[in-house]
């Protein structure tokens, strides 16, 4: 699943590609966007700006030509989705038959392919949704700070003192953008160990857990400065290794010599989602 930095990326590359420019095409192989385009063209508009709140991604399009209510596209990748910029003209490097939707401008068009969440929203409709209003501080906003991710943990932990690290770190509402590879990586780093309950956790505890969340997820979002449109293909590193097989400290190294200590990783389901949690019982007592 992409995680928060994966959609970051991808927003960016979005609206540099497509920001501020006119909508000269969309089509959609998904009714529920067929029927609002029907009713209110994408054509003719403009793509305000496209960004992402934690794992999901938003493009803004302003009002229509007949003063049809300014739409929000709305998805989310879940598993198996991804958005692809090309060229006017340039080939797909998937097969029409994973296409979901298409925005075209007069010089990019944005295909998502095997998407399986996306909704048009008003303003609006998207404050009633029960998905994206609910999120808890985006990580890689502009305005978070270790502050807001320390306060969030500590509020969380007061209200549910027995609930697990690892599942902490992974719920959306508590702090939005962190996936399976980061929880693992971010309790490792911390030196946490990610079955421990969050009302075990010291205030320097809870700020190393921001602080590691914060500083590598911005590092792995460094690509598309400057005036190009960059879209990021590297690996996700939390380690400061140039080479791809060291790249991470314990995500999918179950069995394997921790990098610090010499101890075996282990991994162990978590959660009511069972989603694989990878420690080092050495590290992270």
């Amino acid at each position: 699943m992409p995680e928060g930095d994966t959609i970051f990326r991808t927003a960016r590359s979005l609206n540099q590609a497509l920001g501020g420019r006119l909508v000269t095409g969309f089509e959609t192989a998904l009714a529920g966007l067929a029927r609002v385009n029907d009713d209110a063209p994408l054509v003719g508009r403009m793509v305000e700006r496209v960004e992402s709140r934690g794992k999901w991604c938003l493009m803004h399009f302003s009002r229509g030509q007949s003063g049809a209510e300014p739409l929000i596209l709305v998805t989310h990748m879940l598993m198996s989705g991804s958005w692809h910029l090309y060229r006017s003209g340039e080939r797909w490097r998937m097969p029409r038959r994973a296409m979901r939707c298409v925005v075209r401008t007069e010089a990019y068009e944005a295909v998502a392919f095997h998407v399986p969440i996306a909704e048009f929203h008003t303003a609006r409709s998207l404050a009633r949704s029960s998905q994206v209003p609910k999120l808890g501080p985006d990580v890689l906003a502009e305005e978070f700070t270790p502050q807001t991710g320390v306060a969030r943990l500590e509020s969380y932990a007061r209200e549910h003192p027995e609930a697990e690290v690892g599942v902490v770190l992974l719920n959306q509402r508590v702090l939005a953008g962190l996936g399976n590879v980061y929880k693992s990586e971010v309790a490792f780093a911390a030196q946490v160990n990610p079955w421990r309950t969050v009302e075990t956790l010291t205030r320097t505890e809870t700020e190393r857990l921001v602080e590691f969340a914060l500083r590598y997820m911005r590092a792995n979002v460094v690509d598309g400065k400057g005036d190009g449109i960059v879209t990021y293909t590297g690996h996700r590193r939390t380690t400061r290794s140039m080479d791809s097989e060291d790249r991470v400290w314990v995500y999918r190294r179950s069995g394997q010599e921790c990098r610090r200590c010499g101890a075996t990783i282990q991994m162990r389901k978590q959660g009511t989602q069972a989603r694989s949690t990878y420690w080092c019982p050495e590290c992270q007592r």
